[in-house]
C-alpha cells in the first residue's frame, strides 16, 4: 500500500528533533569536550559555561532548522505531491 506524506507539522517535529539533538549533545559532545580539555596544553580547559551552553545551542539551532525544513517541504509538497513510501502488514 502506498502512503504519501502531505504535510509535516513544523512545531511538533522541530520540538522532538531539537530535544533529541540536545540530549545527544550531552551524550556525545560534552564528554568529547571534557576529554579534549584534558589534552589542552598548559592545563587549560573549556569553561563550564561552554559545556552547558552546547546543548542549549543544539536545541535552538536544531529547532530553527527543522521548522525551516518543514516549511520548505510543505511548500514544495503542494507541487511535487510529497514523499511516497510503501507499507506492508507483517504478522507476528
Amino acid at each position: 500500500m502506498k502512503t504519501r506524506i502531505q504535510k509535516f507539522s513544523p512545531h511538533q517535529n522541530a520540538k522532538v528533533f531539537a530535544a533529541l539533538m540536545a540530549v545527544m549533545s550531552l551524550v556525545v559532545a560534552v564528554p568529547l569536550m571534557l576529554f579534549a580539555s584534558a589534552m589542552l596544553p598548559g592545563g587549560r580547559t573549556f569553561s563550564m559555561s561552554a559545556v552547558l551552553l552546547l546543548p542549549i545551542m543544539y536545541f535552538i539551532f536544531g529547532y530553527i532548522s527543522v521548522v525551516i525544513g518543514c516549511w520548505v517541504y510543505n511548500l514544495l509538497a503542494k507541487f511535487t505531491g510529497g514523499i511516497e513510501f510503501e507499507t506492508q502488514s507483517v504478522e507476528e
